[in-house]
């Protein structure tokens, strides 16, 4: 099987020690039902809340300590293209089998789970769950496809100011939202940006993470745009397991919310 970087893995049994350095697979592969097969975790593994303090820490997803990650002895190793350096990739690599995925579009996460269905042995928990978003994703698009296109930028950092920009997970959500991302034409996936170019816009979203934006941020950018300024939970927008199922009510409240103002 290759990963989804064309990255060719030999895996001859299911995995059964897996350590994942990618919070939101993390969390898919505990609503899989396979919680018993976590040894290792990155401490931004926060669903379930509980996970931590019964599996062992491994670092940041950005900074794992690799003789932690040796010392759990796994035969599987889950990474991501964004989350993890290609360093971290390259040192898993010496220890274990490791898939990294790349994940910008839905058939990205359908393919994603049909990999891990085949690896893990779980298809049948897979392919309902590629069901179950896949009629989810139908019946929001329905809503979304009469929504009026706003110019929307969505911050992710504050010093400097950085938005989501092209073939990013995050663009794909906006644009199913119905929003024209107004940094989609820049080349970099996250761009930064002058405050200046948030003047014409007609909705600033400020996402829970990687920076947490509060609601006294919300102050600090009225003063250079008009646009209509709105906090949002970044793993709705970025995290694309079995959060992403979760996504579509908290979607639906926001449009809501925009479309009465």
């Amino acid at each position: 099987m290759n990963d989804q970087l064309g990255r060719v893995l030999t895996i001859t049994s299911p995995p059964q020690r897996i350590a994942f350095l990618v919070p939101s697979l993390t969390e898919l592969l505990v609503d899989l039902g396979l919680e018993k097969r976590l040894v290792g975790v990155t401490k931004f593994c926060v669903h379930p809340k509980d996970l931590r303090s019964k599996k062992t820490v491994v670092g940041g997803t950005k900074a794992i300590h690799v003789d932690r990650v040796a010392a759990l002895q796994p035969d599987f190793i889950l990474c991501n293209k964004e989350e993890n350096t290609p360093e971290i990739v390259e040192a898993c690599t010496a220890l274990a089998p490791v898939y990294v995925s790349d994940t910008i579009s839905f058939q990205d996460v359908y393919a994603l789970l049909a990999d891990l269905g085949e690896l893990l042995e779980i298809k049948e928990k897979t392919n309902q769950l590629t069901r179950d978003l896949q009629n989810r994703i139908s019946a929001c698009h329905r809503k979304t496809a009469a929504q009026p296109k706003r110019s929307v930028a969505y911050v992710i950092w504050n010093d400097p100011l950085m938005v989501a920009g092209n073939n990013t997970f995050i663009n794909t959500i906006l644009d199913f939202l119905g929003f024209s991302n107004a940094f989609a034409h820049k080349k970099e996936r996250y761009p930064v940006i002058d405050r200046n170019e948030l003047n014409e816009l007609d909705l600033v979203l400020l996402s829970s993470e990687p920076f947490p934006f509060k609601e006294r941020h919300i102050e600090s950018f009225k003063q250079f745009t008009d646009a209509k300024i709105l906090l949002v939970d970044g793993e709705y927008f970025s995290w694309y397991g079995t959060r992403l199922l979760k996504a579509f009510d908290y979607f639906d409240e926001l449009l809501k919310t925009l479309n009465k103002n």
